[in-house]
């Protein structure tokens, strides 16, 4: 099945420079890509008029099963409750122009298969299993009375549906041997303390340098990566050195380890989405006015590390990390980032460089021959207005992934 796109202004993912052009999609694939007409007896021809063609969007840090802002009471409900909402998330996820998304952790391995199957209408998903944490770390939703997670294996705790309590470099190897087998892609540990669980200050360290090691060193013997939680920069800057590939939130990094991050090439994954969603609502779901408070000092920091990662040369990518009802508000992270970054920053955080992080460079997030044809056509240049790329997938007249029209409008 060949797809023929005509005349249109082409963002490629990589280059600053919009060109006009024709791309042709071939069996999923992109086949070519040209600034002269292609001849081709296509099966179908789109003509652009001029439209912006550019990669499918790409968001780093999603939690597909959060139908629920409290995770500890998420942790009581049917599995069928949330793999139903993860079903609908994923679906208009798709419509909004997110053709990959990366999983931050706690999916269960079966929903992931039935992705993969096909069986859900589905950006591509990149698993990562259920995220890994010490007891009493951002990953134990348990509040300070209840008993201590068990080992036995006929009957794991609630909890463990999302987590993985690991104690010590061998546990914690054993851990991400545990989420590979199961299927993850990459692994996500939680390295400082964090806004949803009750028992761990935010601003703490988590695991050990040994157990942080063993983690990256399994994950490399994999032919993989760790990910990382790190709101406090001592935590962002021990990961950084100890070989962690991507750090989540990054939301006090200083200037000076902003540097150490790009001497060392860790990527940054911002996520001012969901800040920006709690200091919104946070009343609504019964925030304190001094917890809000601090949702609003934590956005200013994390607009502020954006600026210090940037001005480092740290790669950044783009993630949102949205619970429940605040999901369909993925867009807003483009207008929160544009307050501080220019548009070609934003654009290649959510395609080419995105796709770097997760290992799928030249695959994913460029119009390329041989790349996925995931595909977007955009009513406006994004690279004048970064922020049409966030309206719910309004500005998208035509969404394809896999060669295949999810969405054809023109």
């Amino acid at each position: 099945m060949q797809t023929l796109f005509r005349n249109a202004l082409i963002f490629d993912g990589v280059s600053r420079d919009l060109r006009e052009g024709h791309v042709l999609v071939e069996d999923g694939l992109i086949a070519e890509v040209s600034e002269q007409p292609i001849k081709v007896d296509a099966d179908r021809v789109v003509e652009a008029d001029g439209r912006t063609l550019m990669p499918g969007l790409i968001d780093l840090h999603v939690h597909i099963w959060a139908a629920d802002m409290n995770v500890a009471r998420l942790s009581q409900m049917p599995t069928e409750y949330y793999s139903l909402y993860a079903a609908q998330f994923l679906q208009s996820t798709l419509d909004r122009g997110f053709t990959t998304l990366r999983d931050a952790g706690g999916t269960d391995a079966g929903f992931a298969m039935a992705i993969e199957k096909g069986f859900i209408k589905s950006p591509r998903f990149y698993h990562s299993g259920r995220y890994i944490s010490q007891t009493g770390g951002h990953g134990d939703f348990r509040e300070g009375h209840e008993q201590h997670f068990s080992d036995c294996m006929c009957c794991p705790p609630r909890h463990e549906r999302f987590t993985a309590i690991a104690d010590g470099a061998d546990a914690v190897r054993k851990a991400v041997r545990e989420e590979f087998r199961r299927g993850a892609r990459a692994i996500k540990i939680m390295a400082s303390g964090g806004v949803a669980s009750p028992t761990d200050p935010l601003d703490k360290l988590q695991f050990t340098d040994a157990e942080i090691l063993a983690a990256v060193d399994e994950a490399a013997m994999r032919g993989s990566y760790i990910f990382a939680h790190c709101h406090p920069d001592i935590a962002i800057r021990r990961c950084s050195e100890l070989g962690v590939r991507c750090i989540e939130h990054v939301s006090m990094v200083s200037p000076e380890t902003a540097a150490i991050m790009a001497r060392n090439g860790t990527y940054g994954v911002p996520t001012l989405a969901v800040v920006h969603a709690f200091y919104e609502d946070g009343a609504k779901f019964g925030l304190p006015a001094a917890s809000i408070g601090k949702m609003q000092n934590l956005l200013e920091a994390m607009t502020e590390g954006l600026v210090h990662m940037k001005n480092a040369g740290v790669k950044i990518g783009f993630g949102t990390d949205l619970l429940a009802e605040h999901n369909d508000r993925q867009g807003i992270e483009f207008a929160l980032r544009a307050k501080v970054l220019d548009p070609y920053d934003i654009l290649i955080s959510a395609t080419s460089v995105a796709a770097e992080i997760i290992m799928e460079e030249g695959r994913l997030g460029v119009v390329a021959p041989g790349a996925y044809a995931d595909i977007l056509l955009v009513d406006g240049n994004p690279m004048r207005d970064v922020t049409i790329l966030g309206q719910d997938g309004r500005n998208f007249p035509v969404i394809m992934k896999a060669g295949e029209f999810h969405k054809m409008a023109l």
